[in-house]
């Protein structure tokens, strides 16, 4: 069943915003009663405290009401739109653009521009602007202690709502762009953990085919040998010695399977635990890839000073076998594999003599959904979810991954390295 990507879906948590709307309300009441009670400014406390009132209602039906767990980009819009108008009504009846806390006025939008989708985004930075506009010329004026008004220089005074537009604009900015590049590696990741998951459960089912074989063997030799006794037996009498024919052949058959199911059809036992060396695996998953590709792979082992076993972890294997894989994709005609160990490391060469990284890209290889303006024509460049997904399962094992042109070749280099300790100790 399809799933809709985390890049497109764009909602608020309910019970993260309900909170963060209780400390906002909570802050407004008490600043408002704090300056009007204890520093004596003079304006309508009763009709602030009563927009105050509203915020409450509003949270309250969020908390009880509103059933959903998200918000979904309409409501989240509809709620942010309130907060927008709410704080800027209270600022408006307290001294319009001069009230310091005016600067709160661009939280709501900053916070949709990394959570809802653009239209919505770009309609409440709109209203933010309007408000700050309408703020500056249209306001209640605050009285100060002593019944006074504050003047201050014009320039001063039109610089305020100029600084804050400048820093709506610059922040929703950034919000965007980083809200995009968070959803964008959560979906990749999601991936990647599918990825993970089909694997465990390949070699899962590979382990219970293994076992079935196993347990087969016995009663299988039990039977191949009854059946074998029989033909002997049975051999001068022609109706029967045809079926007796036919049963030998199908046990065998049945041995012939049986051992197909296993990953070794050499080894019935202990396949899945078996330790290989680094050489082995990659000598092992090129092979695989000699059987459907047309690519001639050239692999140099002979630096391998310092082979060892290590336990087959399958994040390893799948993380190389998608570097191989993706080399096999781009390469024109070979692929360069080579092995280096020395007392200290273990080194994994992978390039191919295609037609290397995009260079406007190159800085950012690793990253998912990345698309060179360069391969608009070439069918073969994919967003780079392949080598995020190699590059992530490496690292998260100790690797250090390179990706890079290659200095030789005139195609991509792939140098993935671990240090001995770590490989001798998993």
């Amino acid at each position: 069943m399809e799933t809709t990507a985390v890049s497109k879906i764009y909602s608020l948590n309910k019970s993260t915003y309900i909170n963060l709307r209780w400390i906002g309300i909570i802050g407004q009441f008490l600043t408002l009663n704090i300056v009007f009670f204890i520093f004596k400014f003079q304006f309508n406390i009763y009709l602030t405290n009563l927009i105050i009132f509203f915020g409450i209602l509003s949270n309250l039906f969020l908390f009880y009401f509103y059933q959903k767990n998200i918000l979904t980009n309409k409501d989240s819009f509809i709620f942010l739109m309130l907060d927008i108008l709410q704080l800027s009504t209270l600022i408006y009846l307290t001294g319009g653009i001069l009230n310091p806390f005016s600067i709160f006025l661009i939280i709501p939008s900053v916070f949709s521009s990394s959570n809802l989708e653009l239209k919505a985004s770009l309609t409440l930075i709109s209203l933010t602007i309007l408000s700050i506009l309408l703020l500056t010329f249209y306001h209640v004026e605050l009285i100060y202690p002593g019944t006074n008004i504050i003047l201050v220089n014009t320039f001063y005074y039109y610089a305020i709502p100029t600084s804050l537009v400048i820093a709506l604009i610059f922040l929703n900015y950034f919000a965007a762009i980083f809200g995009r590049e968070s959803r964008l590696r959560k979906e990749a990741l999601d991936k990647l953990e599918k990825v993970i998951a089909k694997e465990h459960e390949l070699v899962s089912l590979g382990g219970q085919a293994a076992a079935a074989a196993h347990s087969l063997n016995t009663p299988l030799s039990t039977i191949k040998i009854i059946s074998q006794d029989m033909h002997k037996q049975f051999k001068d009498q022609k109706e029967i010695k045809k079926d007796i024919e036919l049963l030998v052949s199908q046990v065998e058959r049945c041995g012939q399977i049986l051992k197909k199911l296993t990953l070794n059809p050499t080894q019935e036992d202990d396949f899945i635990n078996q330790e290989l060396s680094i050489s082995e695996y990659v000598s092992e998953i090129i092979k695989s890839f000699r059987e459907i590709s047309d690519k001639e792979i050239v692999i140099n082992l002979s630096q391998d000073s310092n082979s060892f076993k290590i336990s087959k972890i399958i994040e390893i294997i799948y993380g190389i076998r998608n570097f191989i894989g993706n080399a096999n994709k781009f390469a024109k005609k070979k692929i360069y594999v080579s092995v280096k160990s020395n007392n200290e490391i273990t080194e994994l060469s992978i390039e191919d003599d295609g037609n290397g990284y995009p260079k406007d890209i190159l800085s950012k290889i690793g990253e998912p959904y990345i698309k060179s303006s360069f391969d608009k024509e070439n069918k073969k460049a994919g967003l780079g979810l392949g080598i995020f997904i190699g590059k992530t399962l490496l690292e998260r094992n100790k690797a250090k991954v390179i990706c890079r042109n290659s200095k030789t070749r005139p195609g991509a280099e792939v140098i993935i390295s671990w240090k001995n300790t770590f490989l001798k100790t998993i």
